[in-house]
């Protein structure tokens, strides 16, 4: 084995999510996973505590990006502006290469509810640290904490109109539709009528434009 490792966290994330769709997740050991990639078990461990943080890996990194982004933002920019460049702060995670790693990632979260819940711990980080960087800027508590739950709503619903995208279309273009799609229904929850027994289907946020 050559000591020279090059790119091991993408061929130990590949090779992970590779196995886990074939044979299970629960199946799957981090001995099958560097050997699927070709590195040892203790390359492995130099990169993820274990077989989980495969699939979240870099949450932390992402909050910091997105909090920064916030911060740095032109003075005047708005609250939604502040969310799009935070949007834009992670576009580089949502290439077209990345593209099958996320609907590889989505299969296996969707089916073991215990990584649904650690997505969801992992997500707190980056609630946390975006509502924080808007208090930094002069929001109010509470406008930070409505305007981080429609951030969040944006870029969990990009994040799959992406995964699932067939024309190509990039992630910011996908993101910056959802926010607007966001932005514009809470204009509308004043006049909006909710009648008692009726359901109705409408496209998701950033799907209308899709």
């Amino acid at each position: 084995m050559a000591r020279w490792e090059p790119n091991a966290p993408d061929r130990l994330v590949r090779a992970a999510l590779a196995l886990f769709v074939e044979r299970g997740y629960d199946a799957t050991t981090v001995a099958e996973i560097a050997d699927r990639a070709g590195l040892t078990k203790s390359t492995f461990f130099r990169h993820f505590a274990d077989k989980r943080e495969v699939l979240f890996g870099g949450q932390g990194e992402m909050a910091d990006r997105v909090a920064d982004a916030i911060r740095d933002a032109p003075p005047g920019t708005t609250v939604v502006g502040c969310l799009a460049v935070a949007l834009d702060a992670v576009a580089d995670n949502f290439t077209e290469e990345r593209r099958e790693l996320a609907l590889q990632r989505r299969l296996v979260i969707d089916a073991h509810s215990e990584l649904q819940e650690r997505e969801l711990l992992k997500a707190a980080r980056v609630r946390t640290a975006v509502t924080q960087a808007l208090r930094d800027r002069g929001a109010p508590d509470a406008t930070a904490r409505l305007a981080t739950e429609m951030g969040l709503l944006a870029l969990t619903a990009s994040y799959h109109h992406w995964a699932e995208a067939t024309d190509g279309r990039p992630y910011p273009e996908i993101a910056h539709a959802a926010l607007r799609d966001l932005q514009e229904r809470a204009t509308e929850l004043g006049a909006e009528r909710v009648e008692a027994g009726a359901s109705k289907t409408e496209p998701g946020p950033g799907e209308a434009e899709r």
